[in-house]
């Protein structure tokens, strides 16, 4: 006897859903309901349509329902509502969004993949406008184009300095408009620690991107927005992206559970408290895999990896999923940002001392032209060396960098697995002891006590505090910038200057980037000095920070001039 299987949403969750089953279970009935017109774009590809990068806002489109019904014979619906789920009777009421109509359609088992919504909070006025748009769909994109189309060279204010804020704000800033992006915490992209953050803080500033934080939007205005401070700012385009909220309702409305992150409660087999509804994507909350907490996750391939395990689950292959890091990337011009795993904040929630290995190598052989610094941070367990999460910034290179411990986090992995990681090497593509061996061999060494550091956020106390700084670059590069107060000795000179180096204060060393430092403070330690540091990040992090601390914070500044390379 065949089953009929209804999936309600498409995109990535309820698609890959559909398709999964239909390769499962060749005789099932399976419908996909869809209330918009497209059952499967990019929708992550879709501000990558402003600037052209993508030519035509219908090579978003992935398939349409003919195709599914040729390849897969799978019934899609487009512009198809499901408004109400009757979990007794096993029937979903259905209403075709062109003509009105309404119908229902039975279920043995039933997908919900309703993603989630664009947030609109009702306490800001305005957000009704014409000129307030949201990209979430390609219809969504296609009206804000056809605005910008008409004020070209014009101004947008962005609200939101999340993933899609800054993708659409590269975009907007390369088809030639005036972007300003509204953020109201204290920095963009709250996955990634301050710190390294102010990277990206700094990239958007280079290409001309203005930047408001700490501040937020408070009325849609006739002749732009009006912030929280006050503040008036011209705009002839709005983009809100402040975030987007699970679509629950009809779940709700159906008496399902719902979790305390506000998302669809499922089993790790995408099954909810009803055990013939499944759910999956941006609506659902899942469990994070280091935390063991639940949480939310509004990306493509944990949607698909769901969508995947609700279909085995459905037709009899049941297996427990262990959870999700969250990983993910984003590209602002010039800067690849990606992350897994905890950042400082989220170890800190979840109770667990930490601290991290900063390091900064080359990309590649530095004697090879377009070699640029990696930043790469990776946060660790202290006593144990479990491996919590990294962040790495640079070129593409630091993606890879970033899979390699996803990879590792996946296997409960520790430093010293890092260490060991065998990667391939050539000069074009990275340093023999590349850069998460590295951070590996850091970890190490400040989880056995063998050194200990000071984090770079902690800098401008200990110059404010008269602390004694000692920078072991050499006199030219001393000269090109420095940190006010900073004592000067090469690393090339510092054995025949010890007796100039107090021992009855703690000492805080620092050069470029951490290794002659790191190679002083070993030397001193050996020559008696016990109260001894070496500064994460050092003079390249550091310079770069203070930067963005006086520009950004209007803070005092305490280098003598910024030095990036």
């Amino acid at each position: 006897m065949s089953h009929k299987y209804v999936i309600i949403g498409g995109v990535a969750g309820g698609a890959s859903a559909a398709a999964r089953l239909r390769r499962l279970d060749e005789d099932a009935q399976i419908v996909l309901l869809e209330k918009g017109p497209f059952v499967s774009f990019s929708n992550c590809s879709i501000p990558y349509y402003l600037n052209r990068l993508v030519p035509e806002s219908a090579n978003l489109i992935l398939m349409n329902p003919e195709r599914f019904w040729n390849q897969y014979h799978i019934e899609v619906r487009t512009e198809h509502e499901a408004t109400a789920i009757d979990r007794r009777r096993k029937v979903v009421t259905v209403r075709d969004v062109r003509t009105g109509e309404a119908q229902e359609e039975h279920y043995d088992k039933l997908v919900l993949a309703p993603g989630g919504t664009p947030i609109r909070p009702r306490s800001i006025r305005g957000l009704d406008g014409p000129r307030v748009f949201a990209i979430h769909t390609v219809p969504d994109v296609v009206r804000l184009d056809a605005c910008l189309r008409q004020h070209p060279g014009g101004r947008v204010a962005i609200i939101g300095g999340g993933f899609i804020g800054c993708e659409a704000a590269e975009c907007l800033r390369e088809a030639g408009f005036d972007v300003t992006i509204v953020e109201a915490g204290p920095q963009i992209l709250a996955p990634f620690d301050f710190d390294l953050v102010q990277i990206l803080h700094k990239e958007l500033l280079d290409h001309g991107v203005h930047l408001i934080l700490q501040d937020g939007l408070a009325a849609v205005t006739e002749t732009g927005v009006t912030l929280q401070s006050g503040r008036a700012l011209p705009a002839d385009a709005v983009l809100l992206a402040i975030g987007v909220a699970p679509e629950t309702g009809l779940a709700r409305d159906a008496g399902l559970e719902i979790g305390p992150t506000g998302g669809i409660r499922t089993d790790g087999n995408g099954q909810t408290s009803d055990a013939d509804i499944f759910a999956v994507g941006d609506a659902v909350e899942v469990l994070n895999r280091l935390t063991r907490q639940p949480m939310r996750l509004a990306l493509a391939w944990p949607a698909q990896m769901e969508a995947r395990n609700a279909a085995d689950a459905i037709c009899g292959e049941a297996h427990e999923r262990k959870g999700f890091l969250g990983s993910a990337v984003v590209r602002i011009f010039d800067q690849f940002a990606a992350r897994t795993g905890l950042n400082e904040a989220e170890a800190t929630r979840a109770g667990i001392d930490w601290d991290y290995a900063y390091v900064i190598p080359m990309d590649k052989v530095s004697v090879l032209p377009g070699a640029r610094p990696l930043h790469l941070k990776v946060l660790f367990e202290k006593v144990t060396g479990r491996l919590l999460g990294a962040q790495a910034i640079g070129s593409e290179g630091a993606v890879r960098r970033i899979h390699v411990v996803a990879a590792l986090l996946g296997l409960n992995g520790t430093l010293a697995d890092l260490r060991d990681a065998e990667l391939c090497y050539a000069p074009v593509t990275a340093t023999a002891k590349d850069a998460v061996n590295l951070a590996g061999l850091v970890g190490l060494n400040l989880l056995y006590g063998r050194f200990r550091q000071v984090h770079l956020t902690c800098v401008r106390e200990l110059v404010q505090s008269g602390a004694y700084l000692l920078d072991v670059r050499e006199k030219a590069e001393f000269a090109a910038g420095h940190l006010l107060g900073a004592v000067n000795i090469p690393l090339s000179q510092l054995r025949n200057r010890l007796d100039e180096i107090p021992k009855d204060r703690p000492v805080y060393v620092h050069c470029r980037s951490a290794q002659r430092s790191y190679n002083a403070v070993c030397a001193l330690q050996q020559r008696g000095w016990r109260e001894i540091y070496n500064i994460a990040g050092s003079y390249l992090a550091l310079s770069l920070y203070e930067a963005m601390q006086e520009r950004l914070y209007g803070k005092e500044k305490l280098v003598t001039e910024y030095n990036f390379r």
